[in-house]
């Protein structure tokens, strides 16, 4: 079986200005590093999703949030500001159903069997959207949509959502908090943005470390926390919001992992999966903003999805 990767040009319209860490740069320097580090050839490539259904949004989220947005994002030029890190340009519209488009596409896929895995380069990212409100750099939750779809269109029973960015994806948790057919599991920089309560619920395993938290701690939590959580849950498929602004070289955070943890963290989930989820995992791009740290972490991340680390 076959790993997917998935992006779409459209992606790379949406900006924020010039200074502003999450730039399209972002998805060449992780395309650069699957090149260089021979990775890129094993996966199958997709470029032609098309953009999310107004449907499939508000399965996710409230549909005058979409309405809003939507119509938020009617302007020629220059840039509409949404809280005071997040901004839109004339394609941030175009950019987010497109990268919502992406993830659904890709859950369609390994649903079907057509490939066992799939990460989707994909931004805007998605997981601080929460049902009514853009903030955090992201616009509507992709992750969460494609969810949503695997479980209200596609017919899953129960899915898992794994959060490894440095920033608690409280867009995600607002979205699914109640549903008892998805379970999320994180782990997040605290105290730290987005500076929302720590939840405790039936469907949430929330862990917040301290700043300069390294990989040791990171790799018993999985081990002792997620690894016993995701097996009670028994999901029929993994989903994966993938930050690496946990890196030790981003300074968006505070925490030190390495590439060498994201591979371990990586190897841990695709095991579980191929016991409990016929192997089914879709990995969607959150955070990551030095561009070297994050292209060397992706690739891990990729090279253990492909099967390429055995």
């Amino acid at each position: 079986m076959t790993t997917g990767f998935y992006t779409h040009a459209d992606c790379t319209l949406h900006e924020m200005g010039a200074d502003h860490p999450e730039c399209p740069q972002r998805l060449a320097a992780i395309e650069d590093r699957l090149i260089a580090a021979q990775i890129a050839p094993w996966l199958e490539r997709h470029d032609d999703a098309p953009p999310a259904t107004l449907e499939a949004l508000e399965r996710a989220h409230s549909a005058l949030y979409v309405s809003g947005l939507r119509q938020r994002g009617h302007f020629e030029q220059g840039y509409e500001w949404i809280d005071a890190d997040t901004l839109m340009n004339p394609f941030t519209w175009q950019a987010a159903i497109r990268a919502a488009g992406v993830a659904i596409s890709a859950t369609d896929a390994v649903i079907d069997g057509h490939l066992q895995n799939a990460f989707c380069s994909i931004r805007p990212p998605g997981h601080h959207s929460t049902r009514e409100r853009a903030m955090g750099f992201c616009f509507l939750g992709n992750t969460a949509i494609a969810a949503r779809h695997a479980l209200d269109v596609r017919g899953l029973e129960r899915v898992a959502i794994v959060d490894f960015d440095v920033h608690h994806g409280n867009g995600t948790e607002d979205i699914i908090r109640g549903d008892a057919r998805v379970l999320m599991v994180s782990f997040f920089q605290h105290p730290f943005y987005p500076y929302t309560p720590i939840e405790t619920a039936d469907n949430l395993l929330n862990v917040p470390v301290p700043a300069y938290t390294r990989g040791d701690v990171i790799r018993r939590i999985v081990s002792e926390q997620w690894l016993p959580r995701l097996r009670a849950f028994a999901p029929q498929m993994l989903f994966i919001s993938a930050g690496f602004d946990a890196h030790r070289e981003d300074d968006m955070g505070q925490m030190g992992l390495v590439e060498a943890d994201y591979a371990w963290i990586t190897r841990q989930l695709v095991d579980f999966a191929a016991v409990q989820c016929e192997g089914r995992i879709v990995s969607c791009l959150e955070g990551g903003y030095n561009l070297s740290a994050l292209g060397r972490s992706v690739a891990e991340h990729v090279r253990v999805l492909a099967g390429l680390d055995v």
